[in-house]
């Protein structure tokens, strides 16, 4: 049995958070896809877009490529699953039952499992040439098999579900890792400090500290929560009601259902609120985002041209990797920004990558790569990671992929 985790051809709807990072490596409920597809304890490959296959070979050197036509079954599983236990649970059960069958959500492939014919072609297909491989092997006459796998659509369902699924994510890592109850409902790993005077409430769910997590003095602490290894809360920080925060990050001021992925630092006084914020990611001090309309009614987004109605009251910012806010910027309700941009006061509206927005002045000037190249470097410096040559490669390829949303913004760009 061998399962190909793939990205489909509506991967790009969830731009920018998957601009420069393949689906199955999105944190949603403390977990990645590919964390619980590892649960499964069989080879896996992964089927990315182009530009990600050096990130992919270095950053998940363990998804191998197996041969395919090698395997007695095969479960193809669509990398914008939502991350959630009962996902994990819902696959175990499709693996145990090996029925072929083709699962679906809102009419895209959920999931597909094929079982031994020689119909199998022998080469793993690209990402591009999927369709053409599913058409091939039958997919669409395939028997509907009745399981509920949702995908994310769009980058707020990021959001959404992390609410959702948080707690259950949670109990399952306290069922199978190794943590000491330090207070009611507060989970810690080796290594892990909390502060004098910090105040928890789990009345809601689990609080988790991993190893070397240090939650500095007079903090306050509301699960569900999930807190990441090597991860810091500066003094004062409140982190509460559904915050997943990855590891090796900085944390301070007032965070609320949100998710931070590793390396971002938000580590001053300020406001962030039902948001998704990718890595390498700084916020300036006093950085607020807004994630309530005045009139508390549901948000509707607007994304890539589109009006979304998201049927949330909630909805924050989401923030693409490497971007950046100088002090006391504002994000309004709902807005997007793109990855490798600079934020300066208000913004009003969806930000573009690559750029430097301070539209409140009349200027949104184009950010070229060679700029980020050497942010990127002193960056990873601070941290110890080495800058690689897929590193570079990814900025110049998210650069390109990305022009024709730098043109369509709607504001007049100076180079």
């Amino acid at each position: 049995m061998t399962i190909v985790v793939f990205e489909d051809e509506h991967v790009p709807r969830l731009y920018p958070v998957t601009l420069g990072r393949p689906a199955y490596a999105i944190t949603c409920g403390a977990f990645r896809l590919l964390d619980w597809l590892k649960q499964l304890d069989l080879p896996i490959h992964g089927i990315v877009r182009s530009h990600l296959a050096d990130i992919q070979r270095n950053d998940y050197p363990d998804l191998g490529n197996p041969r395919l036509s090698d395997s007695q079954s095969i479960l193809f599983v669509n990398a914008r699953l939502v991350p959630s236990r009962t996902i994990f649970q819902t696959l175990r059960e499709l693996l145990a039952s090996d029925r072929p069958g083709v699962v679906k959500h809102n009419g895209e492939v959920a999931a597909v499992l094929l079982t031994r014919n020689a119909d199998v072609p022998v080469d793993t297909p690209t990402a591009a040439q999927l369709p053409e491989y599913f058409a091939k092997v039958g997919v669409e006459r395939l028997n509907s098999l009745e399981h509920e796998l949702p995908l994310l659509q769009y980058p707020h369902d990021i959001v959404r579900y992390n609410t959702q699924i948080l707690s259950e994510n949670l109990e399952y890592r306290l069922s199978t890792g190794s943590y000491d109850e330090v207070a009611d409902g507060v989970f810690v790993g080796q290594n892990a400090r909390l502060g004098d005077y910090v105040v928890t409430d789990t009345s809601a769910g689990p609080i988790i500290l991993e190893s070397n997590a240090v939650i500095g003095p007079f903090c306050f602490l509301k699960g569900p929560g999930y807190i990441g290894h090597g991860a810091k809360l500066i003094e004062h920080a409140a982190v509460k009601d559904a915050v997943s925060i990855g590891h090796t990050t900085k944390i301070g001021g007032e965070v609320e259902a949100s998710v931070i992925e590793p390396y971002t630092n938000k580590q001053h006084h300020g406001f962030l609120g039902h948001s998704y914020l990718g890595s390498w990611i700084n916020l300036g001090a006093g950085t607020c985002n807004s994630d309530l309309k005045n009139t508390y009614g549901t948000v509707n987004v607007d994304h890539q041209g589109e009006k979304i109605a998201t049927g949330m009251q909630f909805v924050g910012c989401i923030v693409g990797d490497y971007s950046k806010s100088a002090i006391n910027t504002s994000i309004f309700t709902g807005k997007t920004i793109g990855v490798c941009s600079m934020l300066y006061g208000f913004v009003t509206t969806n930000v573009p990558s690559y750029v430097n927005y301070a539209r409140l002045f009349g200027q949104v000037t184009e950010l070229p790569p060679e700029v980020m190249m050497a942010t990127q470097q002193r960056m990873f410096r601070r941290r110890n990671v080495e800058q690689r040559p897929c590193d570079v490669q990814l900025l110049h390829d998210m650069y390109e992929l990305s022009r024709d949303e730098r043109q369509l913004a709607g504001d007049p760009l100076s180079l």
